[in-house]
């Protein structure tokens, strides 16, 4: 049986409508608290809480992960990876 016809998709984590803002949003958001080049971004399930995890590597080449709410779109951590 195909995983949309038995409901799981309907309660997956990653179904399109438990989230408010799109990759796309979340990552301008990100840019917005961390210029620079996106090398990575992703939708993650971390602790109860849905959130992008995006990775940003700055003019200076550091590299820091920002992870925004994936249904209020506030930054809830930056730390430098």
């Amino acid at each position: 049986m195909n995983n949309m016809t038995n409901g799981y998709w309907e309660g997956h984590w990653q179904n399109p409508r438990y989230r408010s803002i799109s990759l796309d949003q979340a990552i301008d958001i990100a840019l917005k608290r961390v210029p620079g080049e996106v090398v990575k971004a992703e939708l993650d399930f971390d602790d109860g809480v849905l959130l992008y995890e995006i990775d940003i590597r700055t003019n200076q080449g550091l590299k820091y992960e920002v992870k925004v709410d994936a249904v209020s779109g506030q930054v809830l951590r930056v730390k430098l990876d």
